[in-house]
């Protein structure tokens, strides 16, 4: 019998593995059927020619407008005989029709000219032929619609992560032909998004994504380099074994990766990176906007919701768009939606965003096509599994909340009267793991991991609600406010925000065996505690003193239902997705060596003068 189910669910994946590429055969021929391929050289003001892919269609009965894709990543394959097998962020986009735009960015892959990361864009004030990303799309969409038969004169862009970055500033001064933007994770302010998490450093995103992307090139080309080869594929170890961080250049970069070597000599917040930040200019955006983003993005939440929130607030015109929904790093485009890791949202939310608001907003914009209006915020809410529409986000229709962290393990909604702490040893030898999964880099369902294997550690303290006898709903962000001491100079404080399940469902009267006491992370934030005052000033903590430390957590909009506990978990490692702190204070901890690593014995008060806390705005209805 074991045999037979063997086999038979063998067969089951071997049809749905079938199914699958034959699907993507079927969209790779219809693309292939209906679309010439041409390349081009486009020049721009000061010379350099950006290599790009244009799909025309052949039906020349109507005019089309542009949808355009500006990428660091390659727009392969090249030859205008070599296509790709899907053009749109959906095969309804191919249908529909548009001619499809790929550019590699300057300094990348085909393109001429030098590669800036997050290149400041100063470009209009310097006037003349100073270029920066937004005048290379601005010089890219003047040559399109000069030069590109039977296009309709309207230009639409797009893009996720560092293409979401160029879709962005392409709103920047734009062209008056670029009617719709969907900058999709964006990367915003790099020091913020990807690489640290209010200065702690994420360290795998850092290390593999440089390791390729970061590569001194000579002269154009069509491949990735190499990556480095790592010894083993398990995260937790490899980071540990490579020791301080001013090992990846002994080990394995050795000084040729120019951007990481800014990076290291860039610490805290400087002019360096805040020239890097592009949401000062992200004002008076003339394109209808949409922003994506997920909910379980660990790359780029800081991203979407800092460009909706700047392009929003400074624009007269009430023409941006936010969508949020439950997914991981550009999910929305390339899986379903239904699961991520354990967490279960019920349906397609990928292909219902697809279908009701992605392609209807660049047909409405670039088409001219009637459309039921889409709202300012489309929201997914986890726990319920829903989705919700607001005139804005974070919503106005909300009450203010606060629990205080208190002794015996709970979370109060009165304020302390007595005297207290709760206080574990932090090795850094032995560091908290951010996932119990094996990984060399990190996890996408980490996100909404069941977070009992960190709550049983003695390093991790863990605060619990009474259990919630109506559903309530947290709507933004979360802030914290802890008041802490340490035995050391130095500290990192993690947060993490946790849905704790019944044993027994209360809701369904059953018990589910798969998630009965389930403790489900909802989302989690960081403080390296010498930037508690001044990203850009950091200061050591004096040990033994008691010190208010405060950062928020990302938002969420997440219903906790009746049964159900919120739980605070508070450590201070999360390996190896942050670094781990020496816990001796250094001035620049790129340079810290193996003796500034210690034991310190950290403290979270809860009492009358020291009342660590979080609180957050729930919905009314």
């Amino acid at each position: 019998m074991k045999k037979i189910i063997i086999t038979g669910l063998f067969l089951w994946l071997f049809t749905v593995d079938s199914l699958a590429a034959e699907e993507k055969d079927k969209r790779a021929e219809y693309i292939k059927q209906n679309y010439a391929k041409y390349e081009y050289q486009i020049p721009m003001r000061d010379g350099v020619k950006l290599f790009t892919s244009v799909y025309v269609p052949y039906d020349t009965s109507q005019k089309y407008p542009m949808l355009m894709v500006r990428t660091p990543y390659r727009v392969s394959p090249y030859g205008v005989n070599q296509y790709k097998t899907k053009l749109g962020p959906h095969e309804d986009f191919e249908k529909e029709g548009f001619i499809f735009v790929f550019q590699d960015v300057r300094g990348k892959f085909m393109s001429e000219g030098k590669f800036v990361n997050m290149r400041p864009q100063n470009a209009y004030q310097k006037g003349g032929k100073a270029v920066d990303d937004a005048t290379d799309a601005y010089d890219t969409i003047d040559w399109l619609v000069k030069n590109i038969a039977n296009n309709n004169g309207k230009v639409g862009q797009w893009g996720v992560s560092y293409p979401g970055y160029y879709t962005s500033v392409s709103a920047i001064n734009s062209h008056k032909a670029l009617k719709a933007i969907s900058p999709q994770a964006p990367i915003a302010d790099w020091f913020f998004d990807d690489f640290h998490r209010n200065g702690a450093f994420v360290t795998p995103m850092a290390f593999i994504f440089f390791d390729r992307f970061d590569k001194k090139r000579e002269g154009t080309h069509e491949a990735w380099p190499e990556s480095s080869k790592l010894h083993t594929p398990d995260g937790y170890d490899f980071y540990k074994e490579l020791g301080p961080l001013s090992n990846v250049n002994k080990k394995y970069f050795k000084g040729e990766r120019p951007f990481w070597n800014e990076l290291t000599e860039h610490p805290n917040y400087d002019k360096y990176w805040q020239d890097r930040n592009i949401l000062p200019h992200l004002k008076n955006t003339k394109p209808a906007t949409l922003v994506v983003g997920g909910w379980y993005d660990t790359e780029d939440l800081y991203g979407p919701l800092s460009t909706y929130s700047t392009m929003s607030q400074n624009n007269s015109k009430n023409n941006v768009s936010l969508v949020i929904g439950p997914w991981s790093h550009g999910q929305w485009n390339s899986s379903s939606g239904e699961k991520l890791g354990e967490a279960d949202f019920g349906f397609d939310t990928s292909l219902w965003f697809q279908k009701n608001i992605h392609l209807n907003f660049f047909t409405h914009h670039l088409k001219g096509k009637k459309i039921n209006p889409i709202s300012k915020a489309t929201i997914f809410e986890t726990g319920s599994n829903r989705w919700r529409t607001f005139d804005r986000w974070p919503p106005k229709n909300t009450k203010y909340s606060k629990l205080y962290l208190s002794s015996n393990e709970k979370l109060t909604n009165k304020p302390l009267q007595g005297k207290g702490y709760s206080e574990y040893i932090s090795d850094p030898n032995k560091p908290v793991p951010h996932t119990i999964k094996i990984g060399r880099g990190w996890d996408k369902p980490y996100m909404v991991e069941d977070q009992r294997f960190a709550a049983r550690r003695p390093d991790v303290l863990v605060f619990n609600s009474e259990v919630a006898d109506v559903d309530y709903t947290i709507s933004g962000s979360i802030k914290i406010d802890l008041w802490v001491s340490t035995s050391q100079s130095a500290a990192d404080f993690v947060v993490k925000l946790v849905d704790v399940f019944p044993g027994m469902d209360v809701n369904n009267d059953k018990v589910d065996q798969e998630k009965g006491n389930r403790h489900e992370l909802v989302r989690w934030g960081s403080i390296r505690g010498r930037f508690r005052n001044s990203m850009s000033k950091p200061e050591p903590f004096v040990p033994g003193k008691p010190t208010k430390v405060s950062f928020e957590l990302y938002d969420v909009l997440h219903t906790i239902k009746r049964g159900h506990k919120l739980q605070i978990q508070v450590q201070s490692s999360f390996f190896p997705f942050l670094d781990v702190n020496p816990q001796k204070y250094v001035d620049n901890i790129f340079n810290a060596k193996e003796e500034d690593f210690v034991k310190a014995e950290h403290r979270i008060y809860h009492d009358k003068n020291h009342q660590s806390q979080i609180s957050f705005e729930v919905l009314k209805n």
